[in-house]
């Protein structure tokens, strides 16, 4: 049951994170352009991502337990590589809803919302910088993401050599 409760979280965690890729756009189509304003399709995306952060929160806390009962209640060792990558992806999910998407939240405002056309522009600017950046480390999460999914869904190791409690004499 833990198991299997370590690969249903790896599998939600980089599901959501490929959604974000891909299935977000979508909220971009011509078919909501034409009910929304520009803004009103940006705030749409804005509030897709934060859900997606919170259940990014969510998942690494949960990875984190996992990797934390398997070690007290399975015996098992654990993998350094494993919890590299869950420390690793779970930072760079807290740093991207706690300090990144606010900042873009604010330019995508005065991209629309600014006093001058000169704020507006340099806001538009900003935004699309950190939009890139976020989307570059959105791929590399990802790629993480496939790696954990990978070894977490891999059967346990067993031992090399059989125990000496098997050794009959």
């Amino acid at each position: 049951m833990l198991r299997f409760v370590g690969i249903l979280n790896a599998a939600v965690w980089c599901g959501s994170a490929i959604f974000l890729t891909i299935g977000l756009p979508a909220v971009f189509s011509p078919e909501l352009k034409k009910l929304l304003t520009a803004p009103g399709v940006g705030f749409a995306a804005e509030a897709v991502v934060a859900r997606f952060f919170l259940l990014q929160y969510w998942c690494g806390a949960i990875a984190l337990a996992h990797l934390l009962a398997e070690w007290l209640y399975g015996g098992r060792p654990v993998r350094r590589l494993n919890l590299a990558l869950v420390l690793a992806m779970w930072m760079v999910a807290l740093a991207g809803g706690l300090w990144a998407q606010p900042k873009m939240r604010e330019w995508h405002a005065i991209k629309y919302f600014g006093k001058t056309i000169e704020l507006q522009t340099q806001a538009g600017q900003s935004f699309a910088l950190w939009h890139a950046a976020s989307e570059s480390a959105n791929l590399l999460v990802i790629g993480g993401l496939i790696l954990y999914l990978w070894r977490v869904s891999l059967p346990p190791a067993s031992p090399r050599f059989g125990g000496l409690g098997k050794i009959r004499g």
